[in-house]
């Protein structure tokens, strides 16, 4: 079964149907067929984030994140010190880029730690640092 990375971009698109990559999520989704998903506390803390301004949609986010944490096809790396801290040191070492904190403590460290080489999200900032993003239009 083929592992992939997704991000908050992914979450958010799933969740929300009017999202405007709420289509092309779903499909790359299911063009992967069968997979197994990592992510992590800070995506999920990112997508909560982005999704607290309405009652609904903090509603369905804190469903989908508790959905999240019960999948058996979905592994959720914890926050640490260590990871926050590694995420500092590379987001320091990139101060060319434009990448957020959560993308250099969660997604650059993890996939690289993982070995991913595939990531569920539209943000280009990873096809940057050599990884494959699977939501395009």
């Amino acid at each position: 079964m083929k592992t992939v990375f997704a991000d908050s971009h992914y979450w958010i698109a799933r969740v929300n149907p009017n999202d405007s990559w709420a289509k092309i999520a779903k499909a790359a989704r299911a063009s992967l067929g069968e997979i197994f998903i990592v992510t992590t506390d800070e995506v999920l803390t990112e997508f909560l984030a982005a999704l607290s301004k309405s009652e609904h949609m903090r509603k369905q986010a804190a469903k989908m994140v508790r959905a999240i944490l019960e999948n058996p096809n979905v592994k959720v790396i914890p926050q640490t010190r260590e990871s926050f801290l590694k995420g500092l040191a590379f987001y320091e070492n990139r101060s060319d880029k434009e990448y957020s904190m959560t993308d250099c403590i969660s997604t650059m460290n993890v996939m690289k730690a993982e070995s991913l080489a595939e990531v569920l999200t539209n943000d280009r900032h990873f096809e940057q640092e050599g990884f494959t993003v699977l939501i395009k239009k």
